[in-house]
């Protein structure tokens, strides 16, 4: 089996300065919390883009919070292709909860990512003795959950264009909701015209002329990983998304 950790380094790391404090797993938490969480994390780490926190099938020891960066989660299939089921963001928890039949998916690192690492063998005791920590990593699961349901939906019962129109539409709203105070309507979105297919069940023909329809109205440009948003408006008139929507993607996990 493939060593998913490979291109894997360990940092060291200081709960008093983690990510996780303003964006994470202890983000407006008391002090005492975050130094209960440093006796079960086992380190912070960086995987390199394109490398793997895990793969399908194999046992997990630890759960990731997942602090920089962005996360593929797929499904392998038999005949070598894949479906892609979500996009991880910062303030994600990835391989939670546990199956005795290994992961149930792979986890791709699209860029450089930091994961904080919680081995498997004190959640137990973690989760007893701190139940507000089960609180709020069931919180976070549970939004990722909800835009994994909102993408079957999407396969299932929408077009092509609004497919495609609805997940840029999502990763743009979730990522933008990183840069308080920034204005522009351009950002980098690390994926390729192929992962567009991937997780909305597209040929890339498809993808690329939805692509170019969209850029020819005047609604979105996306090249060479950039997207650019021209006319928000009409962006979510092309995904068929009700603006309430879009709003539960800023949903943030609460306070613990």
């Amino acid at each position: 089996m493939v060593d998913s950790r490979r291109g894997a380094k360990r940092l060291s790391f200081d709960c008093e300065k983690c990510r996780a404090r303003a964006d994470g797993l202890c983000r407006d938490c008391r002090p005492e919390f975050t130094r209960v969480l440093a006796l079960f994390k086992s380190g912070d780490r960086v995987v390199a883009a394109g490398r793997h926190l895990f793969l399908f099938g194999e046992p997990s020891s630890a759960i990731y919070g997942l602090h920089d960066g962005w996360v593929c989660l797929y499904k392998p299939l038999l005949d070598g292709r894949r479906q892609i089921l979500h996009f991880a963001l910062p303030n994600s928890v990835l391989g939670f909860p546990p199956t005795e039949r290994g992961m149930a998916y792979s986890a791709q690192a699209l860029t450089d990512v930091t994961v904080s690492v919680i081995p498997r063998n004190g959640l137990s005791a973690m989760f007893r003795e701190h139940p507000e920590m089960a609180m709020r990593i069931a919180a976070l699961v549970s939004l990722d959950r909800d835009l994994a349901f909102d993408h079957l939906s999407n396969i299932g019962r929408r077009t092509a264009r609004q497919r495609v129109a609805h997940l840029l539409l999502e990763l743009f709203v979730r990522a933008r909701m990183r840069w308080p105070g920034f204005h522009t309507e351009e950002m980098l979105l690390p994926i390729t015209q192929e992962d567009i297919g991937d997780t909305m069940g597209l040929t890339g023909v498809h993808v690329n002329r939805v692509l170019r329809e969209l850029r020819r109205e005047r609604i979105v440009e996306f090249h060479y990983r950039r997207l650019r948003i021209i006319d928000p408006d009409r962006l979510l008139d092309a995904a068929g998304v009700d603006p309430r929507l879009a709003f539960s993607w800023l949903s943030r996990t609460p306070s613990g």
